[in-house]
């Protein structure tokens, strides 16, 4: 069973294991069972009666969206992570995979960052809350293995890119918010876009097919209590990939940064040997090239998009 199998992770998951043979693969949707409800995790589990859950779903969004749903980001992401937990350990499911989120590491982690400085810090303010609802995962899955033998992992994803990303401008991460504002600014003939923040923070990304073949390889190789990081392990300055997805659209106006607004953590960039060692994954998708193929389905879909928002 796949939580969040709807959603743009969960589509390349769910391509993966039917690409894989899997033959029975739950996908719920949220109209149909609430995730923070009890009762309705409950009748999840009696109805689907999963041997092997991989927990995606998630309340996310970017820095805009933390900021204005810090509460709702929080509660959201502890309890459903709680319960699943709770409710597949009592029904003496397999395997529960959580997937956490690199926003659960200290804002001053030192770079790149590894596994076991994750509990170095505080998280970077304007998504702790998100953060550390996301690693209680991680604390519930180690103490159920220490009592009850509950064979749980936790993986901890970079930032995620790709074709079906979220392109809302309320809520996007910044990825496909660029690439949004440079396409809008081409069709509108503008000569400049305003970006937010210094552009001088760093981030690493991860095309949304790798990390799923990298949650793919955990669920089918790794049975250990220790975190493991997926990411592809390369870096890039926010200004730096501002100017790649400028060039990459065909945009030639002038980049404006507003530095009123917050730039987030200072750097992201992982070590991701553990995941080589444990479960053989690297990354395979060069960030030129992801960006072209999501730029190009951003381009074919727009106008779809548009209208849904």
């Amino acid at each position: 069973m796949v939580t969040g199998g709807g959603g743009f992770l969960g589509s390349y998951v769910l391509d993966k294991l039917r690409g894989r043979g899997a033959t029975c693969v739950l996908a719920p949707r949220s109209a149909e069972y609430d995730l923070t409800r009890a009762d309705d995790v409950r009748r999840m589990y009696d109805t689907l009666r999963p041997e092997v859950v991989i927990h995606l779903a998630a309340v996310v969004g970017g820095i805009g969206a933390n900021r204005r749903h810090p509460g709702e980001f929080f509660y959201k992401n502890l309890v459903m992570g709680a319960q699943l937990i709770e409710e597949g350990r009592l029904r003496g499911i397999e395997k529960f995979v959580a997937i956490g989120t690199i926003c659960s590491y200290p804002k001053f982690t030192p770079v790149p960052f590894k596994e076991d400085d994750l509990w170095n810090g505080y998280p970077e303010e304007t998504n702790a809350p998100y953060g550390l609802a996301k690693k209680m995962m991680l604390v519930q899955s180690q103490a159920y293995r220490q009592e009850y033998g509950f064979n749980s992992i936790f993986l901890l994803p970079v930032n995620l890119y790709g074709p079906g990303d979220n392109f809302d401008p309320h809520s996007s991460h910044v990825i496909p918010a660029l690439i949004k504002k440079y396409q809008d600014a081409i069709d509108a003939g503008q000569s400049h876009v305003v970006c937010w923040g210094t552009g001088r923070v760093s981030r690493e990304f991860l095309y949304a097919e790798d990390a799923a073949e990298g949650i793919l390889l955990a669920t089918e190789h790794y049975n250990g209590p220790e975190p493991v990081n997926i990411g592809s392990g390369l870096e890039i300055t926010i200004k730096e990939l501002a100017e790649k997805i400028a060039m990459l659209t065909g945009f030639g106006g002038e980049v404006r940064w507003d530095s009123t607004k917050p730039d987030g953590q200072p750097r992201r960039c992982l070590d991701t040997s553990r995941a080589k060692a444990l479960f053989g994954f690297e990354a395979h998708t060069s960030l030129d090239q992801g960006l072209r193929e999501t730029i190009k389905w951003y381009r074919q879909r727009r106008g779809e998009l548009r209208m849904e928002n």
